[in-house]
């Protein structure tokens, strides 16, 4: 199967809690595999013990592999691949799917001021956090270079179901948003056999239906972001949502005693600076929460909670609270976020 690796690695910081074992095993059907550079789970319980396992993986697999034909850039064949390799001046149709996530992708650069931009591989790669990975601080003209060759605006186009490339150089990467379109797609496909309690989590990003086998909304940890210990901060019950999280501190180097995140913002070039170690969102569909998660980290919490508050997103933000001799963290609730939680 083809992959729709991250070339920006993004941590993994959400994880869906043990469940109890107060249930008969067979009215639970848990798959687990790997997909687009990472790893997968889903929970569907089964109430009348119809399901047919075999059934439920063809079904996983089909949506899967629909998602990575059309979204892969690691598929020379795939719909995204293809694109990309267009020149300028093409209007090139869409498939439904593509179009969905391209057009969510320009709503939230829009809405987040820029901070979440499919465009920005150059910059990636400049930094060292791609494939090359040849870590190192670039010159300002480097990075004026790369940020030239990155940005929505400045690089394509979106129609009614078309996209047109203004930069022949261009790329567009959907690792920040193609895993999360992938817990949804594969949650259709779990509707479409008649299950209505599921999970599906790909690489964190997931979204959770109906209830969990013991009768409550799935029980989701926010990791605590901590490079030596993977505690728990909090729990999250969610049900009809996705949720996606998004974190600085398991990818980054130092030189000269600074420490340089994997997270680039586009509007610099630079990697974020802020104090703010992760964010977390609950959205409607793990799509909007796996593209908002990064937008908002980029943004940080002081802009985060504006941008939140504006356009009504549910955002839990945990900050390193440097006033302390010892790492500790403070946190940071949107509006919406409280209320989803209360």
């Amino acid at each position: 199967m083809s992959t729709l690796t991250s070339i920006s690695r993004r941590s993994f910081l959400v994880m869906p809690l043990a469940l109890a074992a107060c249930y008969q095993r067979k009215q639970v059907i848990e798959i687990v595999g790997a997909t687009m550079g990472t790893t997968y789970k889903v929970v569907a319980v089964d109430h009348d013990n119809k399901l047919d396992e075999s059934a439920v993986k063809i079904a996983i697999n089909g949506a899967l592999d629909q998602v990575n034909k059309s979204m892969s850039n690691w598929d020379d064949s795939s719909e995204i691949s293809r694109l990309n390799a267009n020149g300028t001046g093409i209007a090139a149709d869409m498939s439904q799917e593509l179009t969905q996530v391209m057009q969510a992708a320009v709503d939230v650069n829009t809405a987040s001021e820029g901070r979440f931009d499919t465009t920005i591989g150059p910059l990636i790669e400049l930094w060292g956090f791609g494939a090359t990975g040849a870590q190192a601080m670039p010159s300002e003209d480097q990075i004026e270079l790369a940020r030239a060759k990155s940005g929505h605006a400045n690089t394509m186009r979106l129609g009614a179901g078309q996209l047109e490339k203004t930069r022949a150089d261009a790329q567009i990467y959907l690792a920040g948003i193609g895993k999360g379109y992938g817990a949804d797609h594969v949650g259709r496909a779990l509707k479409g056999l008649g299950v209505s309690d599921y999970m599906v989590e790909i690489g964190g990003d997931l979204y959770a239906s109906g209830r969990n086998p013991d009768g409550l909304p799935w029980q989701i940890g926010i990791e605590a972001p901590n490079t030596t210990d993977r505690g728990i901060l909090g729990v999250v019950g969610v049900s009809g949502m996705g949720l996606a999280s998004s974190g600085d501190y398991r990818n980054y180097f130092e030189q000269d005693g600074q420490r340089f995140s994997h997270l680039i913002d586009p509007a610099t070039g630079r990697p974020v600076a802020h104090k703010t170690a992760s964010a977390t969102v609950l959205a409607d569909n793990a799509m909007l929460a796996d593209a908002w998660s990064t937008a908002m980290l980029i943004l940080g919490r002081e802009k985060g909670l504006e941008v939140a508050a504006k356009h009504g997103i549910a955002v839990h933000f945990i900050e390193r609270d440097p006033n302390v001799a010892q790492l500790q963290f403070k946190s940071y609730s949107s509006d919406a976020f409280t209320a989803l939680t209360a």
